[in-house]
């Protein structure tokens, strides 16, 4: 018992440590950083994510600055058969490429880190909670709904750094007509 006790706060452990040690990009710049993003690339181990691994697409996301450092996203999700958008409040923090934000889903906040970007072709982004256990999600965003090789081995050797398995790491196909050309939606 105290083996098995130990064993887990020593990997949970581990596991704080590895995420301690992500920092921010530096002389982040939320002007740049805004616009219209695509996400290609996602790496989440959670058990309940395992169902929809085959199911998922590329989506879409605006990122509007706001004055006052804060950030609002607007994501586009592929639905089995519609495309559903969602807006997200993100607080800036005292660290240039850090938010807060509140999900409504987990009632908690949840913790974000712009960890890599070029702001022209990509963006590696961190997303960590804690809830009945630590959880972690990388995603890679692109300008475009496709990026080059390059980008991608980054982005999956950044997943493997935070202890994500392959399995894990998915560059999901891009959604077709998500958002709908008819939403009325401008583009950046």
């Amino acid at each position: 018992m105290r083996t098995t006790v130990l064993a887990v706060v020593m990997a949970m452990l581990c596991v704080m440590m590895v995420n301690a040690d992500v920092k921010p990009q530096r002389d982040f710049n939320l002007q740049r950083f805004a616009g219209k993003w695509y996400r290609v690339g996602l790496a989440y181990d959670s058990a309940s994510f395992v169902q929809f691994r085959d199911k998922l697409k590329a989506s879409m996301g605006i990122v509007t600055a706001l004055a006052n450092g804060n950030v609002n996203l607007t994501m586009w999700d592929a639905m089995q058969f519609s495309c559903r958008s969602k807006m997200y409040h993100y607080e800036r923090t005292n660290v240039p490429g850090q938010f807060t934000y509140f999900s409504t889903r987990h009632n908690m906040v949840k913790d974000i880190t712009v960890v890599d970007t070029n702001y022209t072709e990509y963006a590696i982004v961190l997303k960590h909670k804690v809830f009945n256990r630590e959880y972690t999600q990388v995603a890679l965003y692109g300008r475009v709904p496709r990026v080059r090789a390059d980008i991608i081995q980054k982005f999956k050797a950044f997943a493997l750094s935070q202890g994500f398995p392959r399995e894990s790491i998915l560059t999901p196909p891009p959604a077709e007509n998500c958002p709908p050309a008819t939403s009325g939606r401008q583009a950046p």
